[in-house]
Formats: C-alpha cells, sequence, structure tokens
C-alpha cells in the first residue's frame, strides 16, 4: 500500500497505526457487527429480527442501547491485536517475499495477506471467542446474563469449556482471516495503485474513500460464507458441532446453500463501513506519524 511519497512509514508507525485504526472502525460500526451476530445466532426468543436495522431496533427496545455494544471491550482487545499484525504488517510480509524489490505481483500480496492473517489468529483467537459469545448472548429469564464482564467471560469459558474452548472455531477463523486478508489489503492495494497509475484521483481521501468501498464490497462476497460458518461454530453449545466441516456440512443440508449468505446486507454494511473508516485512518495516521517522527528527528 503506498504511503507518504517522499518518506515511507517505518513497520512500528505500520503496526502501531493499523490497531489504532481498526479500534476507532470498531468504535463507529460495532451495532452493525452486533446485529449480523444477533440475527445468526437466532438466541432470542418472542422478537422478530426484520433485517439489520430491525435487529437494532428490537435489541434497543427490549434490551436498552448498550447492548448494541455487548463485547466491545473484547472487539477493541481483538484489533489491537488481529488488525495489528494482519494489516500493519502486510507491507513487511510483502518485502520479505519479493526480498526487498519494491515490485509485487499478485501472487506475492496474496501470499503476504495469507500469512499475515493467520499469523494473528495465532495468538488472538481468545478475544475473538469472546467477542462473539458477548455479541450473540441476551438476557436469561432472571434478567442476568450469561458473562459479567470480559475478563469473566474468558474465566468462565476457560473453567467449563477448558482452555481449549477460548480457542473454538481456530481453524475456520484462519481461513476466514487469509480469505479476508487477501480480499481486503489486495483488492485495497490494487485498486489504489490503479487509481495512482492512471491519475483518476491523488493520494488522499477520496482515493482511499473509493478504494475502501471496493475493498469492503469484494471482502463481502469471498468472505461471507467463512464467517457465517465461523460465527455459528463459535457461539454453539458444546457437542452441537464436531468440528467447522460438521458446521458446515450440517448447514448444507438442513438450510441449503443460501444459508452461508445470510445477513449478507448486514455484513456489506459493516465491512464496508469498517474498511471506509479503518483505511481512511489508517492512512491519516500513518502520515501524521510520520510527519511527527520527521519533525522529532530534525525539529529544525
Amino acid at each position: 500500500m503506498s504511503g507518504i511519497k517522499d518518506v515511507m512509514p517505518s513497520a512500528a508507525v505500520k503496526f502501531f497505526g493499523a490497531g489504532t485504526a481498526a479500534c476507532i472502525a470498531d468504535l463507529i460500526t460495532f451495532p452493525l457487527d452486533t446485529a449480523k451476530i444477533q440475527g445468526e445466532s437466532q438466541k432470542v426468543k418472542g422478537a422478530k429480527y426484520r433485517g439489520v436495522f430491525g435487529t437494532i431496533t428490537t435489541m434497543v427496545r427490549t434490551e436498552g442501547p448498550r447492548s448494541l455494544y455487548n463485547g466491545l471491550v473484547a472487539g477493541l482487545q481483538r484489533q489491537m491485536s488481529f488488525a495489528s499484525v494482519r494489516i500493519g504488517l502486510y507491507d513487511s510480509m510483502k518485502q520479505f517475499y519479493t526480498r526487498g524489490t519494491e515490485s509485487a505481483g499478485i501472487v506475492t500480496r496474496l501470499m503476504a495477506g495469507c500469512t499475515t492473517g493467520a499469523m494473528a489468529v495465532a495468538f488472538a483467537q481468545p478475544t475473538d471467542v469472546v467477542k462473539v459469545r458477548f455479541q450473540a448472548q441476551v438476557r436469561l429469564a432472571d434478567g442476568g446474563r450469561r458473562y459479567n464482564g470480559t475478563l469473566d467471560a474468558y474465566k468462565t469459558i476457560a473453567k467449563d469449556e477448558g482452555v481449549r474452548g477460548l480457542w473454538r472455531g481456530c481453524m475456520p477463523n484462519i481461513t476466514r482471516n487469509a480469505i479476508v486478508n487477501c480480499a481486503e489489503l489486495v483488492t485495497y492495494d490494487i485498486i489504489k495503485e490503479l487509481i495512482l497509475k492512471y491519475d483518476l484521483m491523488t493520494d488522499n481521501l477520496p482515493c482511499h474513500f473509493t478504494a475502501a468501498f471496493g475493498a469492503g464490497f469484494c471482502t463481502t462476497v469471498v468472505a461471507s460464507p467463512v464467517d457465517v460458518v465461523k460465527t455459528r461454530f463459535m457461539n454453539s453449545g458444546a457437542g452441537q458441532y464436531s468440528s467447522a466441516v460438521n458446521c458446515t456440512l450440517t448447514m448444507l443440508r438442513n438450510e441449503g446453500p443460501t444459508a452461508f449468505y445470510k445477513g449478507f446486507m448486514p455484513s456489506f454494511l459493516r465491512l464496508g463501513s469498517w474498511n471506509i473508516v479503518m483505511f481512511v485512518t489508517y492512512e491519516q495516521i500513518k502520515r501524521g506519524m510520520t510527519r511527527a517522527q520527521q519533525y522529532w528527528e530534525s525539529p529544525f
């Protein structure tokens, strides 16, 4: 991804900037993600969810506005760990595969996206499990909740399901992150590169917005099936599915192929808006931090 023309941002700037930008994007788009997961989990009894905005309205009416931000702490923890690696190290991984040369073909970009996506899951999967559980949970009959807080969720899952419970859905999540990274970063990379190559826009906000929108749409199309399986499997009860493959086959047999694109519009609304906010913010953070670093090193 092309950055500032005079001085390229360092790996540390990209690492920190990606995590920060992802957290900002999560803060803005989190209700859309919660609505998507609530609709998929189908755990609310006596309440009909009609689309993403109908889901949001129902949740606000029955559980209050705060329910839209269930699992926000775990979500921010997830973004700081996931995005810092999968997005922040993408350029460094491209350079690794090209051995420091500037030119990077489509295969190299795909390899870099797959690698950083898998690396992110390697140590941050528990944050994703807790985030999904929080977003899918509803009030119990006595008014209580399944988990009282983020730390309680980590402890409860580890106690009831073992440490492996915190890594539930790890393999489908690795697959999902590899797909998302390739679709998201490579698409953004290529669209932005073409816009600049043919002088359609300058390397500024409109360019970043356009590339991010395209990346969000492509990501939704290719990642929705894996995302649906991942969410269903991670939120399932003990013994409901023997594996992610079993979950996939069960869904295909009982609900048909369209089940894998359930919640496509909420997914696109969420991923599209998330990509726009994240990439635009990321580009600005990279520029701001690089300029600040330059000024700090050479104030005069």
